[in-house]
């Protein structure tokens, strides 16, 4: 379509697919649906061919062939090179195929995820690039090279403002000023709470979900597990280090399993699963905790879990607060005494988590992927920049 100028790239490795748990191409599907339902042209997404299907039909798949990932090694020298002045070569020959296949598109509001070196490789094109930062991206930069790879960024939005803090305070100043903040939304018709009923005869089930690392603390949770009665809950971890349900058990996995042996009320492992099965896992949850003790900039689970209308327990740190609002409970990340503490309330007082329940479900409702999609839109016009082209 004429009016189509919106085209979000992805990482190459990326999968723009249901089958992922991958946050960013979640979000881009979230802006891109919303954004149409809004009346605006539909999006593309440019995507590695290699990648998996089936592929998200928010919008259209602009297809290129990739090339092998840097490895450790690579990228070791690539911020080794930054630091010198250096072009980070394994970075571009990485990016080189995507930016080739951005050339033979017509000029394009080029939206960046977690890609600091494609405004670099789009120097030279017609193209207007937005940097949309999912992380902290520019840890390994020094200001010189920052201000090299991103000269001609038009905005750097970030998923939270407590992500857009730590990234203005790497940014020389005339960057520093062109971050935005986009924070994510939620698909509150896909993930609504369960049908009345409760939780029936079996215990009250306290589940977390996500990638399975050191960062996002499913120790906590079984560490503060351990100090609840035998009959208190049921715990439920949710997720792998990453997306293969197959990969071999790591050292913390296998750790979690001793810590939890130790554990009076059960606890079970689940295997990562499709974003498809997700409402519906949610939804045979009573309390869901989110334990990171990482500045997490804007987890998708938390959205995902107040939707579902589940009483939320999340650590305060990051860009965390920001989503939960006063519709769930912080606690101070690392904690396990803290989050047991809480857990022990929530589980023997059902007036409370009704209230939470409802809170979260409407905090969710006032916080959709549309609500983003209007922040994102604001940001756009700010600039000057039409998303539709008209």
């Amino acid at each position: 379509m004429p009016g189509a100028r919106i085209i979000h790239v992805i990482t190459p490795g990326d999968h723009f697919s249901p089958l992922t748990g991958s946050a960013i191409p979640t979000v881009v599907d979230g802006l891109a649906r919303a954004a149409e339902r809004a009346g605006e042209a539909r999006q593309s997404v440019l995507v590695d061919a290699s990648t998996w299907r089936p592929r998200y039909d928010s919008a259209d798949v602009v297809e290129y062939t990739g090339v092998r990932a840097p490895g450790r090694r690579e990228r070791a020298l690539d911020a080794a090179r930054g630091r010198v002045g250096l072009a980070r070569a394994a970075a571009a020959r990485y990016f080189a195929p995507l930016a080739a296949a951005l050339r033979d598109e017509p000029p394009r509001i080029v939206v960046a995820h977690n890609a600091p070196i494609v405004p670099w490789l789009l120097r030279d094109s017609p193209h207007t690039v937005v940097l949309y930062a999912h992380n902290d991206l520019l840890g390994t930069y020094t200001t010189a090279e920052t201000r090299r790879m991103l000269a001609g960024v038009a905005a750097i939005v970030c998923v939270s403002e407590s992500l857009a803090a730590r990234t203005r305070a790497r940014l020389p100043h005339e960057l520093a000023e062109r971050v935005r903040v986009v924070v994510n939304g939620v698909d509150a018709e896909r993930f609504e709470p369960r049908p009345a009923g409760g939780s029936g005869s079996r215990p009250l089930r306290v589940m977390s979900m996500g990638r399975v690392i050191p960062d996002k603390g499913a120790d906590v949770l079984i560490r503060a597990a351990s100090q609840l009665d035998a009959d208190a809950a049921e715990i439920v971890v949710v997720g792998r280090p990453g997306f293969a349900s197959d990969a071999p058990m790591t050292d913390y996995e296998r750790r979690l399993r001793a810590l939890a042996d130790a554990c009076a009320c059960p606890v079970r492992f689940e295997s990562f699963v499709p974003r498809a099965t997700l409402p519906a896992l949610l939804q045979t949850a009573d309390v869901f905790v989110v334990p990171s003790r990482w500045p997490d900039p804007a987890p998708l689970t938390v959205g995902e879990a107040l939707a579902s209308g589940l009483p939320t327990v999340a650590s305060r740190i990051g860009g965390i607060p920001e989503l939960m609002g006063d519709a769930g409970v912080l606690v101070e990340p690392d904690d396990p005494g803290a989050l047991a503490a809480v857990l022990r309330r929530l589980l023997g007082d059902a007036s409370e988590r009704d209230r939470l329940s409802r809170a979260a479900r409407a905090r969710a409702e006032e916080h959709d992927w549309s609500w983003s999609w209007r922040q994102l839109s604001a940001v756009l016009d700010g600039l000057g920049l039409s998303a539709s082209g008209r």
